[in-house]
């Protein structure tokens, strides 16, 4: 029997499938109910029951009981009104010096409660342990970067293994906050089913992930001595970077070379100029003539050194990660992709291989076909969200895990906001950046983006939520991207004009009826004929 027939199960059905079980079990079953409904919820009113039913009810009613029960409602109950949907659960609280791990039971009845070191034997520790008491499932919020070791390993061990969000698992107000009862309280509420798994990739796009945020970081680390080096020629009042465009361009970087060599004379060092440059050599001279302090000239030249560092660094890591798209290549039958015109000049930090190609191999669609979308914003939705699309029900729920779409709130069959959610995550923002591009795009996605923006105003105006839903169409279905030009969007939008125009007359009882356009005269210039707007 088990916890089946015990009181808190009796009282869970609050009598409103009595008919079923009456009509399933027989009149001996709706004794036995009367019985329980009858009965105190105490200690020991609960032994009585259980003793009643164990002596009214034989072996037989006793499993089709247990099997009513299952057909109907699938788990097995726990508490008053809660069933339990993983009976063998285990809840994780992580911290920095050890970890506390509750489950739901152990084999030789000892506290279903223990506190592990947070060194590794602790951590085979707790995996014996889960292994010991049956358990498949554990779940764990994600606190910074602890929880990172503690999820690898028990996926490893073959735990199914949940990352929940700190925020799911929230203590009820007045409840201590304890170690050990927050893991009690993440193993209770994981047992009922009530916590969702966050999103993590497969393996290797977590591997690709990592890379591309080690990569970011390491041009954000650039970017800073960047700061460095036009700070320290600032206090010597050289406006080399007042001259040129790019301090970190040729001229620029080999004016910064001869000066760390020891060249101070204004003339020598604008002799560094490129053809290129659009400041004359003069100008150059004059922005070169200030002073040379030597705690300055320090300063410049370790930022100088640190940037060459890290130009090294993010070299390395682009030969890696083209290494890992080869592993990603899911479809190498594909037919080679056309050459793409470049329409502007290479940036500094853009990658050192070519990952249009990469990502085609990796995708099986070229996904720089859509407008606002280029080789590194892909890549970076990819590392993001990986290739596999089904990990989200419909697009509506990509999106809506994206951060894209809005989040109403209503009270009183009111909707008090309608925002969306607070944050981004990295493929949200990537979109957003690649949305705010189409501002001049004569293509029918900056149509929109400009219609939009006439309407909403630019922050509201990214249409990062139809490129959300293009790519997933995309990635799901491999449906090549087919571009409309501004031209057919215009088209669209006239016609769609037309039919509300009509609309609205018709319910103020008019009738719109479309001018047809004048024949032009026989012999009469073409450019002469003209098509005036539908008329009420």
């Amino acid at each position: 029997m088990k916890n089946l027939l015990s009181i808190n199960h009796v009282s869970y059905y609050s009598w409103q499938y009595r008919d079923v079980l009456f009509s399933s079990l027989g009149k001996k079953m709706h004794t036995a109910l009367d019985c329980c409904e009858n009965c105190k919820v105490s200690a020991q009113s609960d032994t009585l029951t259980r003793d009643y039913l164990r002596s009214s009810l034989s072996n037989e009613y006793i499993s089709r009981l247990s099997d009513l029960i299952t057909k109907n409602f699938c788990t097995e109950p726990f508490g008053r009104g809660i069933f339990i949907s993983f009976s063998h659960a285990a809840g994780l609280d992580i911290a920095a010096a050890s970890h506390w791990v509750c489950v739901g039971a152990t084999p030789d009845g000892s506290d279903t409660v223990r506190e592990f070191p947070a060194y590794t034997d602790g951590l085979q520790a707790i995996v014996a342990w889960l292994r010991d008491c049956g358990v498949p499932t554990v779940a764990m919020e994600s606190t910074g970067i602890y929880w990172l070791p503690r999820y690898e390993l028990l996926e490893a061990e073959g735990f199914e293994v949940l990352l929940v969000d700190p925020s799911d698992p929230k203590q009820v107000r007045g409840r201590p906050k304890t170690d050990r009862r927050a893991c009690q309280w993440i193993q209770r509420l994981h047992a009922h089913g009530l916590l969702a798994a966050a999103f993590r990739p497969d393996e290797l796009t977590c591997v690709l992930r990592s890379y591309l945020r080690l990569r970011a970081n390491h041009v954000r680390y650039a970017g800073q001595h960047l700061q460095h080096m036009q700070k320290a020629l600032e206090q010597m009042h050289l406006k080399l970077s007042e001259v040129v465009s790019d301090l970190t361009g040729v001229t620029g970087m080999s004016i910064l070379q001869a000066m760390l060599r020891g060249e101070r004379d204004p003339g020598r060092l604008a002799t560094y100029r490129d053809r290129r440059c659009k400041a004359s050599a003069e100008t150059i001279a004059r922005a070169l003539n200030g002073s040379y302090r030597d705690e300055h000239l320090l300063a410049r030249q370790q930022a100088v050194q640190c940037w060459e560092c890290y130009q090294c660094k993010i070299a390395a890591l682009d030969r890696v990660i083209a290494h890992h798209l080869q592993q990603l290549k899911k479809e190498p039958l594909l037919p080679p992709l056309p050459p793409k015109p470049r329409v502007r000049k290479r940036k500094p930090n853009e990658p050192r291989f070519d990952v249009r190609t990469a990502l085609y191999y990796v995708t099986g669609a070229d996904l720089t076909e859509i407008e606002g979308i280029d080789a590194w914003t892909a890549l970076t939705v990819i590392s993001e969200i990986g290739t596999d699309m089904t990990r989200w029900q419909t697009v509506k729920h990509f999106c809506s895990w994206l951060g894209l779409c809005p989040q109403h709130k209503s009270s009183g069959g009111k909707i008090t906001s309608s925002r969306t959610r607070p944050g981004m995550n990295r493929a949200a923002a990537a979109l957003c950046l690649g949305a705010s591009s189409l501002h001049r795009s004569q293509s029918a996605m900056g149509a929109y983006f400009r219609r939009m923006k006439s309407r909403l105003g630019t922050p509201k105006a990214v249409t990062a939520h139809k490129l959300a839903r293009i790519l997933s169409h995309t990635l799901r279905y491999g449906h090549a991207y087919v571009k409309k030009t501004q031209e057919e969007y215009d088209i669209l939008m006239r016609d769609r004009q037309i039919k509300t125009l009509k609309r609205r007359a018709r319910m103020l009882g008019f009738e719109v009826v479309e001018r047809v356009p004048p024949q032009p005269l026989h012999g009469a210039p073409a450019d002469q004929e003209s098509a005036p707007a539908p008329t009420a």
